[in-house]
């Protein structure tokens, strides 16, 4: 609840301020029956025009002044309220921005958009429901009960035997409800990541179809969330038809008791109207005591989820020592990359690292290429330098600096990556190509697809670079979407180039266009090439290969041809056993 504080402090005046038109509301509820109790016992009982209107008029006054404070109460809760959810979301999205690779894994997609929305919405309607009803509840429950015992002791020997009834149900309420939503909400985490899995694999899904498993798949998780929203809403539905069944009987014994007594004499009509009234008010309380109860639970199962994100601490923090930063020998960075003895283990798995004892270096404008099996360490290799994760032990240097001591601002905007799956938003191709440069022009945009090999079917689409991507880029083929990409990169001009395997949806003769144009426009840019192809790392100035997290093999073509039988048997499978003999 720490988050919390500070939006107590911003939003504190305009909460008081609301809670106190609540309280004047209240008060005026409250003081109706007395009022109506004078009419009856006083006007109506003498046949006494005058205090009727005078009476009547004071209540219609008291009226006027209680709608006055609903109407504004309305307006700044609504506003606060719907300020606190936009500001709380807008929080706990950048903190999922700040968050590394390894904290956000821990975390499951579907559920971290579960929090920003669902979770986020409950918090958001029970602090609007604070500056409402849920105040002006407790302090009608209360005046309520003051009121009556002012009115007439007698009768209030009633609410001493309800009002504990019903104050036992709200805390059994409150035991029972709370690890029920907790399920419901988890439930929904589920449900979501479902559909998400979904709509991510939809065309696998029908090219294998597999319409009916994907159908059985989701109405099993939707079963269980169905069945885990029944039981906490049967709850529910039990205790509050029982705290209802309470006040109602409490409201019989009222009107029988307070008919004895008016019958013998002791007490006017008057009392009976105004005592019903009020608990009548004391029902509503309760009532809404109940909904608040069971929106409670909710939101203090959703506070809790929010609480889990924005209590981690940032992952990618810079390490300098005494509060010096990096950044002065960071801005002078020529590309020189050291793995020094690097292992790294993803959090959570079982089995051996992802990457034993790693080391080697790059220089600055070297080409670097890296090569092995499925599975043998390659992508995460690539994802050490931008410090998507940290190394395990080891270390891993730029030009003599370890990256844990860099500010990962300042480093990732020095580096460009191509990622192994091409990621395009929502948007213009112009547009996804500028997220490498957000102030390059149109020129540099167009240069930049000239080099990647996509300048010749951007320009030939009817709106050019102003033709609209569908969500992840669904209208371009993965050929097209990878030539986006690199020239997405490219447009950066970094110091250090990442390309993921990153051409694998191209023809040769593209793939071969495309490395020209970086070696030309490299320069000094240090690169690394991860392949699954021989032939996209051949040329390249050295090559390392990967099996199982190891590097079994470092040097250019030929010398590995000479001497490394893991690389051997990449090119004999690739190339074929012919080829491989004529080569060697």
């Amino acid at each position: 609840m720490q988050y919390m504080k500070k939006y107590i402090r911003k939003y504190g005046v305009l909460f008081t301020f609301s809670v106190l038109l609540v309280s004047g509301e209240a008060f005026v509820d409250l003081l109706q029956p007395t009022i109506m109790a004078r009419i009856v016992d006083e006007g109506v009982a003498s046949r006494d025009m005058d205090i009727v209107l005078r009476l009547g008029g004071w209540m219609l006054f008291i009226t006027a002044i209680g709608a006055i404070c609903a109407s504004s109460r309305n307006i700044v809760s609504s506003w606060v309220s719907q300020r606190f959810g936009s500001e709380l979301r807008e929080e706990l999205f950048e903190k999922i921005q700040r968050l590394s690779f390894a904290q956000i894994d821990r975390f499951d997609r579907a559920s971290l958009v579960t929090r920003l929305t669902n979770d986020v919405t409950q918090v958001q309607n029970f602090v609007n429901g604070m500056m409402r009803v849920f105040v002006k509840a407790p302090l009608l429950g209360i005046g309520g009960i003051i009121m009556a015992f002012r009115l007439n002791p007698y009768l209030s020997l009633v609410l001493v035997v309800v009002i504990p009834i019903v104050g036992l149900l709200i805390v059994m309420n409150m035991r029972v409800g709370f690890p029920l939503f907790l399920k419901v909400q988890t439930a929904l985490d589920k449900l979501n990541s479902a559909m998400r899995e979904y709509l991510s694999g939809v065309r696998v899904v029908k090219a294998f179809n597999r319409f009916d498993y994907e159908v059985d798949k989701f109405n099993d998780i939707n079963q269980q969330y169905e069945k885990r929203s029944i039981r906490a809403q049967r709850l529910m539905a039990l205790f509050s038809p029982g705290v209802t069944f309470a006040m109602n009987v409490g409201i019989v014994a009222v009107i029988w008791l307070g008919g004895i007594r008016v019958n013998v004499g002791n007490m006017q009509v008057g009392h009976i109207i105004a005592f019903v009234n009020y608990m009548t008010q004391i029902l509503f309380s309760l009532t809404t005591m109940t909904m608040i109860t069971n929106m409670f639970v909710r939101a203090k199962a959703s506070t809790g989820r929010i609480t889990e994100v924005l209590a981690e601490k940032d992952g990618m923090e810079s390490n300098a020592v005494d509060g010096r930063s990096s950044s002065s020998k960071y801005r002078e960075l020529q590309g020189a990359i050291e793995f020094d003895r690097v292992s790294f283990s993803y959090e959570g798995a079982d089995g051996e690292p992802a990457l034993k004892t790693i080391s080697f270096r790059c220089e600055p404008g070297e080409t670097v290429a890296i090569i092995g099996s499925t599975g043998s360490g390659k992508s995460s290799l690539i994802h050490l330098i931008p410090r998507f994760y940290d190394v395990t032990s080891g270390a891993l240097r730029i030009d003599g600096v370890d990256v844990r001591e860099m500010e990962v601002e300042e480093l990732r905007e020095r580096i460009a990556l191509v990622p192994q799956q091409s990621i395009l938003f929502t948007g213009k191709v112009a547009d996804n190509i500028r997220i490498g440069k957000p102030d390059a022009t149109m020129e540099e945009i167009e240069e930049a697809a000239v080099m990647a090999s996509a300048h010749d079917f951007i320009s030939k689409m009817p709106e050019g670079y102003s033709t609209l991507l569908g969500q992840g880029g669904v209208n371009f083929s993965g050929g097209q979407k990878q030539r986006v990409s690199i020239a997405r990169a490219l447009i950066r001009k970094p110091d250090i180039l990442l390309l993921d395997d990153c051409t694998s949806a191209l023809d040769s003769k593209t793939e071969a266009s495309i490395k020209q144009s970086i070696r030309q426009f490299a320069g000094q840019t240090t690169t690394l090439l991860v392949a699954q192809r021989i032939s996209s790392v051949r040329d390249a100035d050295k090559i390392i290969v990967l099996d199982d997290g190891e590097i079994v093999g470092s040097g250019t073509h030929d010398e590995l041809m000479a001497d490394c039988g893991v690389y051997q048997e990449i090119y004999r499978s690739q190339i074929g056993k012919e080829a491989g003999s004529h080569a060697g």
